[in-house]
Order: C-alpha cells, then structure tokens, then sequence
C-alpha cells in the first residue's frame, strides 16, 4: 500500500471515529504501529489531524469552528434535521459530545424553550448563545483531547438527573455487540447518562453500523431510538428490527 493510499485510510477512520488507538489502525492496515505513528505525527504536522498519546483525533472533535471541515457533513446535519423535530418544549434534555451532536446543537431553534444538560465544552459554548435554551455543564475533570467532562464527579451528577431525552454518538455499533468504546472511562459515562434518561436517542451515521470495540457500553436494546441519515427501511436496519427500537 502506497503511503499516501495509507495515510487516507487513516484520515479516514479518524475522521469517522473522531478518536482512534494507533495499534486498532496497524492491524486494519496491517502494518507496524511505527508504521502508523509516523504517518500520524506527519498528518499532525500537516494539521490533518491532531496527535494524542496512543492515537489520534480529528480536528473536528475538538473545535466548534465553522472553519472546521467535518466529516459526511451532510448526513450528519440530516441526522439532526431528524432529532431535533423530536425536542419537545419544557423538556429537560442531554446532548453528547462528538460532531453529530454538535450539527444537532446547532439545530435547536434559538427560541425552543427547553433545558440542556451536556458534558461537552464546544456543546455547551454553541447553545449558551440560544435564548430559550436553560444551560446546565456537567463538570469536573475535562479531557483535554475531547474537551468534555469524564470525572467520576461527573457520573455522580449524573446520577442524581433524569433526562426526559437523551442524544448520545458513539464510535462503534453491533447488532450483537451493542455500543462500544476503546475508551473505558467514556463507556462509563455513557452508561450513567443512559441510566438517567427516560428515552435515549443514537444519532449516528451508518458507516458505524457492523463494527465494535474491546470495551462493551450497553446492548443495542438500551437504546430507545436510533437515528442515521438512511430511510428506517434500509436493510442497514434489517437485523436490528427484533429489538424493539424505533429506527428513523
């Protein structure tokens, strides 16, 4: 494989994942990871991409800047065409990190009168400008990679709100392995905001669909919506149509 054939393969699935390991990318590759951390750390120098200890993230996940080019824009700003008719007034909702969920901050009417709770900077600094929107930060440590708070404080807050709704991304989705994480401390804040919501919305566009991670968040059954930018007929879907969960 070329080099450059290579390195946007790694854009690729950075910019898909947001967040990805350098051993998971040299074994989809199959190269050395020395391979993988130096097109990396070239990628970084280039401003593709951003390096991490034992990985890399997209520019994208951690800035909220127009200037930003995000991955399947489009898809992602349907998928959030789609929620956000689901926001009712008065409510009191959770908004994930990641890029999806940003185009879906930007969605919410300036005047919709709602309560958003979040534990992402860039989340909280797009809907503090809106009018309606009561604001509410789940605080503690934040990481300065993904810019979003992942303490156990955080979980804790969590644990004492109940969310009428929640909309949550995620890197990896299997029919048998549910959601899933290579981060162990995300997987944990992910369970405690599914565990405070009434109903919990999966906005993710279908190139995540039939892939997995080590580290298992909650079933797919957990989840009460899921919402890409596919028709609920697509047979993306097909296998997922026993389980109960409202496909949009």
């Amino acid at each position: 494989m070329l080099k450059e054939e290579r390195q946007q393969k790694i854009l690729n699935e950075v910019s898909l994942r947001n967040r990805v390991l350098l051993n998971d990318i040299a074994e989809h590759l199959d190269v050395s990871v020395d391979t993988v951390r130096r097109d990396v750390k070239e990628l970084d120098k280039r401003k593709l991409l951003k390096k991490v200890h034992g990985g890399a993230i997209s520019l994208s996940f951690t800035s909220n800047k127009n200037s930003v080019e995000i991955y399947d824009v489009d898809e992602k700003q349907l998928i959030a065409r789609k929620a956000v008719v689901k926001i009712q007034d008065g409510s009191a909702i959770f908004i994930d990190g990641g890029t999806t969920c940003m185009e879906l901050a930007k969605a919410i009417p300036n005047n919709k009168k709602i309560t958003c709770f979040t534990l992402s900077l860039h989340i909280a600094m797009e809907l503090v400008h809106k009018e309606g929107v009561n604001l509410i930060f789940i605080g503690g440590k934040v990481s300065k990679d993904s810019h979003m708070s992942i303490s156990a404080g955080a979980i804790n807050e969590l644990s004492q709100i109940t969310f009428d709704q929640s909309f949550i991304g995620t890197g990896y989705i299997d029919v048998v392995h549910g959601l899933s994480e290579f981060d162990w401390e995300v997987v944990q804040i992910k369970r405690a905001i599914i565990k405070s919501s009434k109903k919990t919305t999966l906005l993710c566009i279908s190139k995540k669909f039939n892939s997995q991670q080590k580290y298992k968040c909650v079933n797919v059954n957990a989840i009460t919506t899921i919402i890409t930018e596919l028709e609920p007929t697509d047979k993306l879907f097909e296998p997922f149509k026993s389980l109960n969960i409202n496909l949009v």
